[in-house]
This record gives structure tokens, sequence and C-alpha cells, in this order.
């Protein structure tokens, strides 16, 4: 098999599955050899792909269906399904159980800053809750570990942020007020490559294919504190601790599907978030943006 340029848009917990299938060597149990390179945001990913400076990458399918919107001869499609639940989370200074989205607006709010999705997310649910998004006042321009050290210092009522942010805010007093993985099937990782790479290395994505498979089976017959072990050492500036709280947080969460098939209804969340937002016009269709045929041919069902 011809080895593989995989792009990784950023480091992240909730990646796990693709680490796992590089530390454990699932790639290489099923004959193909991947470098992975981090691009530095998904935008940058998607210009490596587009540049042959890359051969495949993953990121938000957000990116497909903003491209396609924008332009329907764009190459690019997602396959592979592996993150299909929204990572982030709603942490304040203390336990809050009756908390609603409904009481945001009148709360000290900061949203993401790092990537839109998120935000593009929780707009479209406080609008299904009934509150206007673009009425609210939000801090809009800190990371999330600057959020997390505001709400811990009491700057902030709530912050939205994702692990490892959200247990440490926890270790400084900090509590879950919301969780988005609630909300169910949200598209937001797959891999995906120019149609042109699916066609040419077709062999060589099947495999990477079965090896995400096996590491989603993996990410739930583990316990957490064995996948930290395996991704630690991608993650020098986060403690095995905070991974395994983390990754246990996640696995509770079903954030992962069991198999790479992608599911239509995490899409059609996506794109109709997207819409709300603003961030679309048009709606590409499922077809247009997805292949799921790969995985059909990869693990033969």
């Amino acid at each position: 098999m011809k080895p593989i340029r995989l792009a990784e848009p950023f480091r992240a917990v909730f990646y796990a599955p693709f680490y796992v299938a590089e530390q454990r060597g699932f790639y290489a149990r099923h004959g193909v050899t991947v470098t992975r390179a981090t691009a530095g945001d998904p935008t940058r990913a998607a210009e490596a792909l587009l540049a042959d400076q890359a051969d495949v990458a993953w990121s938000g399918p957000m990116r497909m269906i903003m491209m396609r919107a924008a332009d329907p001869a764009c190459p690019l499609r997602s396959f592979c399904a592996v993150v299909m639940r929204d990572p982030f989370m709603l942490l304040g200074r203390g336990p809050n159980p009756g908390f609603s989205l409904k009481d945001l607006p009148k709360l000290r709010f900061g949203s993401v800053k790092e990537v839109p999705t998120p935000w593009w997310c929780l707009q479209d649910d406080l609008r299904q809750a009934g509150v206007d998004p673009d009425a609210m006042a939000r801090v809009t321009d800190k990371t999330m570990a600057e959020n997390a050290d505001a709400v811990a210092e009491g700057r902030l009522d709530v912050a939205q942020m994702f692990e490892p942010f959200a247990t440490r805010l926890e270790a400084k007093g900090g509590a879950v007020w919301h969780r988005a993985s609630d909300r169910g099937p949200s598209a937001y990782t797959a891999l995906y490559a120019t149609a042109s790479n699916i066609q040419r290395f077709s062999a060589e994505f099947e495999a990477m294919t079965r090896a995400l498979a096996d590491a989603l089976a993996y990410v739930y017959a583990a316990p957490a504190a064995e996948i930290a072990a395996s991704v630690a050492p991608l993650f020098p500036d986060v403690t095995v601790a905070e991974l395994t709280h983390g990754l246990a947080r996640y696995q509770a969460a079903r954030l992962w599907p069991e198999t790479p098939h992608f599911p239509e209804a995490a899409f059609t969340q996506l794109r109709g978030a997207m819409k709300s937002a603003g961030v679309i016009g048009r709606e590409p269709s499922f077809a247009d943006c997805v292949d799921n045929a790969i995985v059909t041919r990869a693990l033969g069902r």
C-alpha cells in the first residue's frame, strides 16, 4: 500500500480514536503506513489537502457543508465517522442542577473562540428553547483556558469548553451545568479527502477505516485509564489523571459511534444548525458531502 499523509487540524482529547489507531498500531495491523502532521487549525488542514500537501485529513463535516454550500463543485468528501456527538459543555462556578438554556441570557457567558461549530450548535439549541441568541451578550474573544479562569475567579458565570478544560475547572470548584452531547447525534469529526484521492487511495483509505473501526471498538472496551496511557505521549501538557477523567466522561456520553458508518441524522443536525446560524444559504445534501461506500467496502457491511 502507498504511504498516507494525514493532516490533523489540532490536538484534542475528543479525537482519541485517531490517536489510539496510531499509538496502538491499528493502522500498521491493517497494512497501511500513516504519517500524521498537525496543520494547526481546520482551515489549514483543508488547504493542505487542496494543495496536495496531505492525502487525507480529519475535521468537522461543517467544512464540507460550508464549502459545498459555496461551491457545489468542491471536490472534498467526508467519510469514516469518528466523533458523532458534541464534546462541548457549559460549566459554572458550582453545581446548578436546575439550569436550563433559557437561563443563559441572564448570565455572564463566554462562548468558544477557537472553533465556530460549538457556538453554531448551541445557538440552534437556544433557538429551539425559545431564546434569541442574537440578542445575548457574550464574551467571544477569549480562549477556553481564559474563560475557565474567568469562571473560577468569578468574572464569568458560565463558559463553553471541552476536555481537559472542563476537568481542570472542576478541580477549582467548577461544575458541569449542561452537556451538548445530550442533544443526540451531531456530526463533529470524520476523515475527508478530495474525490480524486478517494479513488487513488481507495485501498489505503479502506485500511484506515478498518483501523479506526478497531479504535472505536477499543475506546468502549478499554478502561479510560488504559486509553489515557495509550494517548498520553501526545498530550505532554495534560496529566494522565486529567486525560483519564475526560475520556471517561466522553465514554459515558457515547461521544464516538460504534462503527465508522456516517449517520445521516448527525449530518442533518449540523447542517440545520449552520443554516440557523446564517453561515450557509444553500443546504448541500448528505450524498453530496458524505461517501459511506468506503466504509461499506472496508467493513463488508
